[in-house]
């Protein structure tokens, strides 16, 4: 499938597309013409890509993940290294100090909120 129709299947740009092309997220072969041309896999790919950077994570983390996690085929592409697994259990521990400190920062909003309306 031409770019155009995989942003249009997964709702992404094809100025996101050709970012994660740059960033090794994802491939395309070439037509004679030059244009890029995605397998139907990539659609699934394009979403995982979409799922993970909505978690936080960095392209380059990104990079690192994929080719350990399952394809659309069910079968993994590679093993997961230990320092792979490593790393996203950080990434996993840093949004769980994210999450604590926004409740913590809500629960002072909260105060001051009730402070401000004088206890109602």
């Amino acid at each position: 499938m031409r770019i155009g129709e995989l942003a249009e299947r997964t709702g992404v740009s094809v100025r996101s597309l050709r970012y994660y092309e740059q960033q090794g997220l994802l491939s395309a072969d070439r037509t004679t013409g030059g244009h890029r041309e995605y397998p139907e896999r990539a659609v699934d790919r394009v979403i995982r890509i979409q799922e993970l950077f909505a978690a936080g994570l960095s392209s380059k983390k990104i990079a690192l993940m994929l080719p350990c996690m399952r394809d659309a085929d069910g079968g993994p592409s590679e093993i997961a290294t230990p320092r792979l697994v490593d790393d996203l259990t950080a990434e996993r521990a840093r949004i769980d100090r994210l999450i604590t400190d926004l409740v913590r920062s809500r629960d002072v909003l909260d105060e001051v909120i009730d402070a401000a309306s004088g206890g109602r």
